[in-house]
C-alpha cells in the first residue's frame, strides 16, 4: 500500500496535466483503494463551468472505468497553486459514496510541505446516504 507521501507525489504528477484555461488553478488527486490499486486524476475545466470535473472525481471515475471493485481508503489532493487544497462539497460526497468506512483519509500538502490528514467524517459530518 502506498504511504501518504507517495500518494501526494502521484497527485503532484497528475496536477501537471490539469486543463485549466479559465481559472489557472491546477489540482491533481490520487485515490487509493483497499485492493492496493490507485488511480490519478486532474481537474478538467470547460467554458460552461458546471461541466468542469474536479481532480478527485476524475481519479474516482478512472477507478470505475478500470473496473475497480474495492473501496476507497485514502485520497491525496494537491494543488501547486494553494497549500491545504480542500476538496469541494461535491467531491466530499463522492468520497463518501465510495469509501470503505468513516476512516477514509484525505491527504493534503500543508503549508510546510508536510502531510495534513483529515477523515471524511471531519470534512463531511452529515453526508447524504441512503
Amino acid at each position: 500500500m502506498l504511504d501518504n507521501l507517495e500518494l501526494l507525489n502521484y497527485a503532484k504528477q497528475a496536477c501537471e496535466n490539469a486543463y485549466v484555461p479559465y481559472s489557472n488553478f491546477h489540482v491533481g488527486a490520487c485515490a487509493l483503494y483497499d485492493t492496493g490499486n490507485y488511480y490519478v486524476g486532474c481537474n478538467v475545466e470547460n467554458a460552461s463551468y458546471g461541466l468542469s470535473l474536479c481532480a478527485e472525481r476524475n481519479a474516482m471515475s478512472n477507478a470505475i472505468v478500470a473496473g475497480e471493485k474495492g473501496k476507497l481508503v485514502k485520497i491525496a489532493v494537491y494543488s501547486k497553486d494553494r497549500a491545504n487544497c480542500m476538496p469541494c462539497g461535491a467531491c466530499r460526497q463522492w468520497m463518501a459514496e465510495f469509501k470503505k468506512d468513516d476512516n477514509l483519509q484525505i491527504v493534503l500538502e500543508s503549508e510546510n510541505s508536510k502531510c495534513a490528514v483529515f477523515t471524511i467524517e471531519e470534512l463531511l459530518p452529515y453526508g447524504f446516504v441512503l
